[in-house]
């Protein structure tokens, strides 16, 4: 079929379009145009493109991810891509312009080519007629991997140079990473999601660029700076290195802005000191500056070593570190109830700030470093991140030191250190205090959580007020806030008599609730509103459910073994089941619940919240739909029923679409909770 020329035209027209606006929005941080316009214009692309069978390697719609590779493909690098030699301090970059002088047989100062050592992966990407055509890893610098489905989607990454469509090769090098702004983003949304916590931003990049399925690569915001080219044909090239980084940026490539021209080692030196000081602000992490003769031919002249170039050397920043003692190990209980042990050091000065303790994180951390009280450590601050032990010194060494204190090992508590209640272990590394309520440690989070809409929906008693409460002693536990009086509220700062009298009415209307409601309210580990539901619909009365043991908690539907045990844990504390006579004297009540043995109208079915409900909250949506008998699962499968989707559905909605599941809106799913309800 002929393609009109009037497609053709607006085919390439918005390839520019969107070229231009990438370049903007990815290397200039300067965007012209809303992200809703810019996703326009690629609907628009995509659409003509396989509306005509136009769809190019180069086009700006093949940066998303393609289907999964089985394997990559091994790649020989036609030039060796060497790594650096390394130095630590003046001396030895000294040493090094000596040995460049002699082997040039010249005293006159040398022309260096300074940038940063970004901490990143070492790429080589190969252009055909102007047009990315393969993209290798360094590998052992002579052999590669091939990773072009995944560079593809990388957004500062031009898939057809500027301006160079007639020369028949051009390799250019770099080094691909991950911003620290990226990071924190990227882990952020892990977090949200309940997805794994990446460790670091290099090791991020390097997993992100060996992926076999390009969409995994494409949901992490990599970028590049180029450093250097490798072969090149049918083109001239600049003489000197910092003209190669201005033909490069005019090609459309992105290039270091803190690179920088230095004549004499001196003044390299300098460079060095002022990247130093400035590599807590850089937005990359760093591990030193790279020196570079500038003059090309200079460097053809120099040659290489067998595992690195002469003309080129990597000056190391010294990492933060300094030796101290393990004096003690404290356990400290979180506001969630976590445990952490902590260690107290012998103060020691390093990154800049005096260190007398850091968090060990858990047992598990303690046990990977071999650690004891006594010990002689390692301990790294870098910038403003937290102290951390990264080493134990040899045990012998420890015992041998006049300063080390007798070894001890380091027993978690038996009971939680706050308030002496049982503790449990909670996944595979960590442990918490078990009795929430009545833990001073948890105290201000579990008040918090009781007078929450969904719990108790004390109105006026929120997070601020919680805490001014708490601080001024007039709260220590959640049966107190059914004491305070009028005149305790109103004489708190900005507290008028009217907002005490609000909140005094809200109390005492909060003591009408739902057992499931009281359930929830008491902040049982995993017990959120839907299994407090279940629990309610399959006992019909709190002292049962406060009688169960677990293998009876674990018939009620979608408990499990974990989930029974933390029930039974709750209830077997004595100071818990204390606190809650104490909430029931205080008048908390709540209708008697019939028991329904029959049918259910969802009975077995797997339905899926995704999207956000105006209506109502996601637990409260959930919970209905387990008190009609569903199943509701956090993901989409063959064998969800229905998924729900309110405004902002993702990849749920996409998968449910994709494999034909029925889908309803929020109206939708008001009017099916009415119809089975009634």
């Amino acid at each position: 079929m002929a393609v009109p020329d009037k497609i053709k035209q607006e085919v390439g027209k918005l390839r520019q379009q969107i070229e231009h606006h990438n370049h903007l929005y990815h290397s200039l941080d300067s965007p012209e145009i809303p992200d809703a316009d810019f996703d326009a214009l690629i609907t628009r692309l995509e659409t003509l493109e396989r509306s005509y069978d136009l769809a190019t390697p180069d086009s700006p719609t093949q940066r998303v991810g393609s289907e999964p590779l089985t394997r990559f493909t091994q790649v020989v690098h036609e030039m060796a891509m060497l790594s650096l030699d390394k130095v630590f301090d003046e001396k030895d970059l000294e040493d090094f312009d000596s040995r460049i002088k002699k082997r040039l047989e010249s005293d006159a100062q040398i022309e260096y080519s300074c940038e940063p050592k970004i901490d990143g992966v070492a790429v080589s990407l190969m252009y055909r007629n102007g047009v990315l055509e393969r993209a290798a890893t360094r590998g052992d610098g002579v052999t590669g991997e091939n990773i072009t489905h995944n560079v593809k989607t990388i957004q500062s990454i031009p898939l057809r140079l500027k301006s160079l469509d007639v020369a028949p090769v051009v390799e250019v090098r770099g080094e691909i990473f991950l911003s620290k702004q990226g990071f924190e983003r990227l882990n952020a949304r892990a977090e949200v999601e309940g997805s794994k916590i990446f460790v670091n931003p290099r090791n991020t990049a390097a997993g992100a660029i060996r992926q076999l399925d390009s969409r995994s690569t494409a949901k992490i915001p990599l970028q590049m700076y180029c450093y250097s080219v490798g072969i090149v044909e049918g083109i001239e090239l600049p003489t000197r290195l910092s003209g190669m980084f201005t033909t490069l940026a005019s090609w459309g490539l992105p290039v270091n802005p803190h690179r920088s021209t230095r004549w004499g080692i001196t003044e390299c030196l300098q460079y060095c000191l002022d990247l130093l000081a400035k590599r807590d602000s850089l937005e990359y992490q760093i591990d030193g500056a790279v020196i570079k003769v500038n003059d090309l031919d200079a460097q053809r002249s120099l040659g290489n070593n067998a595992k690195s170039p002469r003309w080129a050397m990597a000056y190391k920043f010294p990492a933060e570190e300094k030796s101290t003692v393990v004096l003690d190990v404290e356990f400290q209980v979180g506001r969630t109830g976590t445990i952490t042990p902590v260690a107290r050091l012998r103060p020691v000065f390093v990154g800049g700030v005096t260190v007398s303790n850091t968090t060990l994180h858990n047992m598990d951390e303690i046990a990977r470093l071999g650690l004891r009280v006594g010990d002689t450590v390692i301990v790294r601050r870098a910038g403003d991140v937290i102290p951390k032990i990264v080493k134990v010194v040899d045990p012998e060494k420890n015992q041998k030191s006049a300063n080390s204190r007798k070894r001890k090992k380091i027993k978690l508590p038996a009971a939680c250190p706050a308030c002496g209640s049982a503790i449990e272990k909670d996944g595979e590394v960590l442990y918490r205090c078990s009795a929430g309520l009545i833990c001073p440690a948890q105290r201000k989070e579990s008040i918090k959580h009781f007078a929450s809409r969904t719990a108790m929906d004390i109105e006026g008693l929120g997070d601020k007020l919680v805490a001014q409460l708490v601080d001024e002693g007039l709260i220590s536990q959640v049966a107190d806030i059914f004491d305070l009086n009028l005149d305790q509220i109103a004489g708190l700062e900005r507290m008028g008599s009217k907002s005490a009298e609000n909140l005094v009415a809200a109390i005492n209307q909060s003591k009408q609730t739902t057992l499931p409601r009281f359930l929830y309210a008491l902040g049982i580990r995993e017990v959120g509103e839907a299994t407090a539901s279940g629990l309610v619909n399959h006992f019909g009365e709190l002292d049962k459910i406060m009688a169960a043991d677990t293998a009876s908690l674990e018939r009620v539907a979608d408990i499990g073994p974990i989930v029974a045990q933390h029930i039974a844990t709750f209830f077997d504390n004595e100071n818990n089941l204390a606190l809650i006579t104490t909430l029931r004297a205080h008048g908390i009540s709540w209708p008697v619940v019939a028991i329904d043995v029959g049918e259910k109208p969802l009975q077995d079915q797997a339905y899926v919240l995704t999207g956000s409900l105006e209506s109502m909250s996601r637990n409260e949506a959930k919970a209905r739909l387990v008190a009609l008998g569903a199943k509701v699962a956090g993901s989409v499968s063959k064998n969800t029923d229905c998924v729900v989707a309110g405004p902002g559905a993702g990849s749920k909605l996409s998968k449910a679409q994709q494999l034909g599941i029925n889908i309803i809106d929020e109206r939708e799913f008001l009017l099916l909770l009415d119809d089975l309800s009634r």
